[in-house]
């Protein structure tokens, strides 16, 4: 951030562009900005496309700003190229036995503790635009969807920072996943949320006010955009480890079909059979086709009018929990450092980028009492997020969510990547300019502030650090009982799905045998009547 903010103040007040004038004219007949302009210059038609307003200044100014804009990235770069891997690694990396533990309290806060401070930051910023326009501080439309949206961006937590520090610290294990499963979860519901609220659309004659049948249809797309997104990811995580299964020899076959019971030996072989690929062969070929089938994801997600960062976020966690497994030993350690590679290299270019559009962005609109409240409102929406919902939870938790947790919890919401890209994805509205901007002040502050006070925060709450946090997440976790012990550690929701998945979607997607009952029958049943059995049994 400070390198952004440095090459920023470079580019704005030390470079200077030679004016040149003979190719720009100032003038012009059209009193809008219509996206294309057909131009005929001697009988030749030439179209030309609005790349935004450049400068509202005269003579080089024109040529210093355009320069500025040139430095000035698209934001679907953020969300086509940057945010996927990011948001990939976060659920390829996920240490899916504590995540599970803690499945219910983690979805909690991110779906409803998202909502909840999506509205309270959105009522208590309607209040401070309503009194802005009482004492004629506010220059500009601002509707309350525009606060609502403004409520969702701020909402998304993205706790780089603090989660570096805790896996490098081993926190406690619980808080660390916590933290962890609400920032992954809640940049997906952020992102859904706020395209919700874009579509919320009154009949009538635009005036942004509410409508009963507007709000159903808005809460209605929230719900079909994040479920058809959720399925696309799970079923291109399926198909990945489809394809990523082993293919036996053709000795391995002949001895399968010799014996009498056939069926069963061919069950017990089966999750080392598949009718697609040798891809464990080819470890460079497995990795890159794992690559493009992830990234892939996102763009069919995106072609189908759904979320592909939420798709990419679930089929990293499917991708994780089956394909992982039937990868090859080179391909496994290849693809996790790759994502690594480029989840660190995405968050740090994007992180560069805020500090340098702080000085290179054209539209800034810093309001100071909007400034004031909206980040008192950031503090009141996620203080209405973790304590009441930290309650409503301990009381159905064995293991509590103790005082100095949620006091930690409240502390680490950070903005950061995420809130970012949400803001500056549009910018057009004088609204949406003033939201840019305090939304970044708001990352600044909670980056520096709240992320470098992290250590000291778990100094003074007495949060035990140095838990070994490591957990062996492979198929031998379900042998040695850790899944197991996760799964009575859990909900009934998830004890439920525990069992569907361990009898049948893991047989068939994985390496990963039969159920223990299942093979020790066919084992009994292969080896032959016991000496005092008649052989017909």
């Amino acid at each position: 951030m400070i390198y952004g903010v440095l090459v920023g103040v470079i580019l704005r007040f030390g470079v200077h562009v030679p004016a040149s004038m003979s190719d720009v004219i100032l003038n012009c007949a059209v009193n809008a900005s219509p996206a294309t302009l057909l131009v005929n210059v001697s009988g030749r038609f030439y179209e030309y496309t609005l790349k935004g307003e450049v400068s509202r200044g005269k003579g080089h100014q024109v040529q210093d700003d355009e320069m500025l804009r040139k430095v000035t990235f698209d934001p679907e770069v953020f969300f086509n190229i940057l945010l996927p891997p990011i948001i990939f690694h976060a659920g390829y990396s996920l240490k899916r036995r504590h995540f599970f533990r803690n499945i219910g309290s983690i979805l909690a806060y991110a779906f409803i503790g998202t909502v909840i401070s999506c509205f309270v930051i959105g009522l208590i910023m309607y209040g401070i635009v309503s009194f802005m326009k009482v004492v004629g501080q506010l220059g500009g439309d601002f509707f309350f969807t525009d606060c609502l949206l403004f409520g969702a961006i701020v909402s998304a937590t993205d706790p780089v920072t603090v989660l570096a520090i805790f896996n490098e610290l081993k926190v406690d294990v619980d808080l660390y996943a916590l933290l962890f499963g609400e920032s992954v979860l809640n940049d997906a519901v952020a992102i859904v949320l706020s395209s919700s609220i874009v579509a919320y659309q009154p009949a009538g004659d635009n005036n942004h006010s509410f409508e009963a049948m507007a709000m159903l249809k808005s809460f209605g797309v929230f719900l079909g955009i994040f479920s058809g997104s959720f399925a696309l990811g799970v079923v291109t995580g399926f198909m990945t480890a489809l394809i990523s299964f082993h293919l036996l020899s053709h000795n391995e076959h002949l001895q399968l079909v010799q014996g009498p019971l056939m069926f069963c030996s061919l069950t017990l072989r089966f999750a080392h059979v598949t009718k697609f690929t040798k891809l464990r062969d080819f470890p460079l070929l497995e990795t890159a086709l794992f690559f493009l089938m992830s990234w892939s994801t996102f763009l069919l997600a995106e072609a189908c009018g759904f979320t592909g960062v939420v798709a990419v976020l679930f089929c990293g966690i499917t991708q994780a929990h089956y394909t992982f497994n039937n990868l090859s030993p080179d391909s496994q350690d290849r693809t996790k450092q790759l994502f690594e590679l480029l989840n660190f290299l995405a968050e740090n270019f994007i992180f560069s980028y805020m500090g340098l559009t702080l000085f290179s962005f054209q539209s800034h609109v810093f309001n100071p009492m909007f400034i004031i409240g909206a980040f008192f409102a950031v503090f009141l929406g996620r203080a209405a997020n973790i304590y009441p919902l930290s309650f409503l939870l301990n009381l159905g938790r064995k293991n509590k969510i103790k005082s100095n947790f949620q006091h930690v919890m409240m502390f680490a919401g950070l903005r950061g990547a995420m809130t970012f890209a949400l803001s500056i994805r549009d910018t057009a509205t004088y609204a949406r300019q003033m939201m840019f901007s305090t939304t970044l002040l708001i990352v600044f502050f909670t980056v520096w502030i709240c992320g470098g006070g992290t250590t000291p925060m778990l100094s003074l709450m007495s949060i035990p650090v140095g838990v070994d946090s490591d957990q062996d997440n492979s198929i031998s976790a379900v042998l040695d009982g850790t899944q197991r012990s996760t799964k009575h550690e859990s909900a009934w929701p998830f004890r439920i799905w525990y069992n569907f998945d361990h009898n049948y979607l893991k047989p068939l997607l994985t390496h990963s045998g039969p159920p223990p009952l299942f093979h020790a029958a066919c084992l009994l049943w292969t080896a032959g009547p016991m000496p005092h059995q008649p052989a017909g049994l």
